[in-house]
C-alpha cells in the first residue's frame, strides 16, 4: 500500500515535539513493513525513507495529493467539505473546540478523546523505543520531573511545584522556564525546582533516566499523553490527575492517579514501584509497532469504504480547567 501522510509541520523533529514524533515513527514503521510512504509537509522537511512533498498552502490540498497513492492520512482537518478523489482519513491529536464537528472518517487517540467527541474510532500513540536508546534502571536517580508546556496553564506546572515542596523533593521541569509571560505572569522563585526549558536529545533523556518519577496533575482531558509514556519507558512511575486518557495508561503497578493535591505528595513520599513494571508498560503497549498495526486496521476499513464513527464527531463537553484540590 502507498500512503500519504500530511502534516503541518516540518519532518524531521528536533528537541521538543509530540505529535511531529508521532507522525515520524508511524511512517517509519510502515516502511519496515513493507509499505510505500510519501509525506506531504512544509517546506524544509526531509526523510531518509520516505518521499517528501512540499505542502504548498497557497495551492488547493486536493490538487497536492498525487495520482499514485492508495490512502491520504491527514495529521489535521482538511475541512468537511474537503473533497477528494483517494480514500482518506484524518487524526485529531488534541482537543476539538466545543461543538466543532469532525469527518466521520477521523480516528482519536485514546478511548476518552473518542467518547468526548461521541466517536468510536481510536489509535493509542505509540513511540519507536529504539530512538531513545537503553533503559539503565539501576541507575541513582536524584530528582523528580515535570514534561510538558509548561506555559499551558491546563498544565498545571504549578501544581506540580507544590506537589515536589510539599513532598520535599527536587524537581526538574522540561518543557517551560522560571519566567513566563506568555500566558499571565508566574515567576518561580523557588530553589528545589530546575527549569530545563523546551530541550530534546541527550538533555532530555539524560533528565528522564536520574529521574524518580513523573509529577504531571494536569487539570484538563488530555487526549493522550506522550509525557506519560516517555517518563514510563525510562522507568518513572507517575503521579497524575485521573482526567481524559491518563486512566487508560496509568496502571496501579505504575503510578497513582487523583486530583488531590496531598494525595500526590503522600505518594511522592512514599512511592514503591517497580521500575521494570513502569518500563514495561510503555514498551508492550505504546510502541509504534502496536500502533501502526492499529492503523493499518483502519486503513483497510476506509478502504472497504465503511465509516470510522456513525456520525460527524464533535466535542461534547469543553476542555476547560477541571478541578485541582491543592492545601
Amino acid at each position: 500500500m502507498h500512503i500519504l501522510i500530511c502534516n503541518k509541520s516540518p519532518v524531521p523533529v528536533f528537541a521538543y515535539g509530540g505529535t511531529e514524533r508521532v507522525v515520524w515513527d508511524l511512517a517509519k514503521c510502515l516502511v519496515d513493513k513493507g509499505h510505500q510512504v510519501s509525506l506531504l509537509v512544509p517546506k524544509g522537511s526531509h526523510c531518509p525513507f520516505a518521499h517528501v512533498i512540499e505542502l504548498d498552502d497557497a495551492r488547493p490540498l486536493a490538487s497536492q495529493i498525487p495520482n499514485h497513492v492508495d490512502m491520504v492520512h491527514f495529521q489535521f482537518n482538511p475541512g468537511l467539505d474537503f473533497e477528494c478523489s483517494k480514500p482518506w482519513l484524518m487524526t485529531q491529536h488534541g482537543n476539538s473546540d466545543l461543538n466543532e464537528l469532525l469527518p466521520r472518517n477521523t480516528v482519536f487517540v485514546s478511548n476518552n478523546h473518542a467518547l468526548r467527541h461521541g466517536a468510536q474510532c481510536h489509535v493509542h500513540n505509540g513511540l519507536d523505543w529504539r530512538a531513545y536508546g537503553p533503559v539503565d534502571l539501576g541507575a541513582k536517580r536524584h530528582h523528580f520531573h515535570f514534561l510538558g508546556k509548561a506555559s499551558w496553564r491546563v498544565k498545571n506546572v504549578q501544581g506540580a511545584i507544590d506537589i515536589s515542596k510539599k513532598a520535599q523533593v527536587p524537581l526538574k521541569v522540561l518543557g517551560g522556564t522560571r519566567l513566563n509571560i506568555k500566558r499571565g505572569f508566574r515567576l518561580t522563585l523557588a530553589r528545589h525546582v530546575s527549569f530545563l526549558g523546551m530541550v530534546g536529545g541527550e538533555i532530555k533523556l539524560t533528565a528522564l533516566q536520574q529521574s524518580r518519577g513523573l509529577i504531571f496533575p494536569a487539570c484538563w482531558h488530555e487526549p493522550f499523553g506522550l509525557a506519560v509514556i516517555e517518563s514510563l519507558y525510562f522507568g518513572c512511575p507517575v503521579f497524575c490527575t485521573p482526567y481524559g486518557a491518563l486512566p487508560e495508561i496509568v496502571t496501579a503497578e505504575c503510578g497513582v492517579l487523583s486530583n488531590h493535591e496531598e494525595a500526590l505528595v503522600e505518594s511522592v513520599k512514599t512511592q514503591s514501584f517497580d521500575l521494570k513494571a513502569c518500563h514495561a508498560r510503555s514498551v508492550d503497549f505504546f510502541n509504534a509497532d502496536r500502533m501502526t498495526d492499529a492503523y493499518l486496521s483502519v486503513y483497510q476499513q476506509v478502504l472497504d469504504r465503511d465509516f470510522l464513527n456513525q456520525n460527524n464527531p464533535c466535542m461534547r463537553e469543553s476542555a476547560v480547567r477541571l478541578p485541582w484540590i491543592s492545601g
